[in-house]
């Protein structure tokens, strides 16, 4: 409730009016990396670190924002929107409200206070969080509604094409629909979503590097142009695939002469991890904690030696996670080239956690890295 008055109060001050609060939580995968691309299957849950907008409603079609969180304003008309991509932070809502008018949802003017709590650069989506905030406030603000899958799809493409970045659906599928205390089993060709409880004495904390890799962007570009090539070759031996998700382990295997090997590690390390989401789903569906940790282990090594988006911060984290009591599993999360890990703790533990790997890791790094004691939380909706 504190949160929503510093808003309600920040509002009247910027634009001297009233406003109605919505947010958006970022999101930890617990495993599941560089498959939703790939039409796989990925499992992140939602975390109580969320994207706010305070909104109020305009008579004419201008956007105005101001971001909390830079210090910075930005203005907009919704008859004529920006062309192109950009990585201002304002090209999330405006991404987002062109592609919403482009699919015919005639939006109203309003004012929009942003402010952000999911780290940026992280690996725990505060773009998703930013475009499913923004999306579902400027529709609720034009008496509006879109379902979350939908919604999801909307803000995917706002940042493919308005942003630049050729994300997957699992961001921001997981900040509009995820339920609280539960993570979600996605399947990311049919958008189809099984939400699977977690059980109540585990906590996830997220352990942030503090490494931003300048090259990130253009890395995971690369990686997804990796992975349509394979596709495309391995295609020419069984046509009936479409994407990675559709080969197994036999007929990569059987691909193997075919394909450059940096092109064959990319793709092992796709269908391997495919087949390691669903059996720690089903393996957290049965609490059996012991195998979702030897799952995400394995993820880690995969996505490390052949997908090669770890760096040196992240296995030390996950070294250094693995030495301390209670840490049921851990792992690299989000893109990487830097970014956060994932540690599944018993709430028991956590303290002693967080002072085993910050201080090791510091120790190491010279650097003290964020560390977040996260919940599973709803996906986007009204504050308060």
């Amino acid at each position: 409730m504190e949160r929503l008055a510093e808003l309600q109060r920040e509002f009247r001050e910027i634009y001297k009016s009233e406003c109605v609060i919505y947010r958006a939580p970022g999101r930890v995968n617990l495993i599941g990396e560089h498959t939703d691309y790939n039409d796989g299957f990925v499992f992140p849950a939602a975390i109580d670190l969320f994207a706010w907008i305070a909104i109020g409603p305009r008579a004419d079609r201008q956007l105005n924002l101001y971001s909390a969180n830079f210090s910075e304003a930005a203005e907009f008309n919704l008859n004529s929107m920006p062309r192109g991509p950009s990585r201002e932070w304002s090209s999330y809502v405006s991404g987002v409200a062109t592609v919403l008018e482009r699919e015919e949802y005639r939006l109203k003017g309003a004012n929009l206070l942003i402010r952000g709590e999911v780290p940026i650069g992280a690996g725990v989506s505060s773009s998703a969080a930013l475009e499913v905030s923004s999306g579902f406030a400027l529709l609720a603000n034009s008496e509006l509604a879109m379902e979350g899958r939908k919604l999801a799809l909307a803000c995917q493409k706002a940042e493919n094409e308005y942003v630049g970045t050729l994300c997957g659906i699992m961001d921001q599928l997981a900040s509009a629909c995820s339920v609280k205390g539960h993570a979600l089993l996605i399947d990311c060709r049919s958008l189809e979503f099984n939400a699977i409880a977690l059980p109540e004495g585990i906590r996830l904390v997220i352990c942030n590097s503090m490494v931003k890799r300048e090259l990130a962007a253009s890395a995971y570009n690369t990686r997804r142009a990796e992975c349509e090539e394979g596709v495309r070759i391995i295609a020419t031996r069984y046509p009936a695939v479409r994407a990675l998700r559709d080969v197994t382990e036999d007929q990569l295997q059987s691909c193997e002469r075919l394909l450059p090997p940096v092109i064959y590690k990319r793709c092992r390390h796709v269908v391997s991890e495919d087949d390691r989401v669903l059996k720690a789903a089903q393996a957290l569906k049965q609490n059996r904690l012991g195998a979702v940790g030897r799952l995400m282990a394995e993820s880690h090594r995969s996505l490390r030696d052949d997908y090669e988006v770890s760096c040196a911060e992240l296995d030390l984290l996950v070294e250094l996670a693995n030495q301390a009591e209670g840490v049921r599993g851990a792992r690299m999360t989000g893109a990487g080239f830097g970014g956060c890990t994932i540690n599944l703790v018993d709430a028991e533990a956590v303290k002693e956690f967080l002072l085993h790997v910050s201080s090791g890791y510091e120790r190491r790094t010279g650097i003290r890295p964020d560390m977040y004691v996260c919940n599973a939380a709803d996906g986007v909706g009204q504050a308060g």
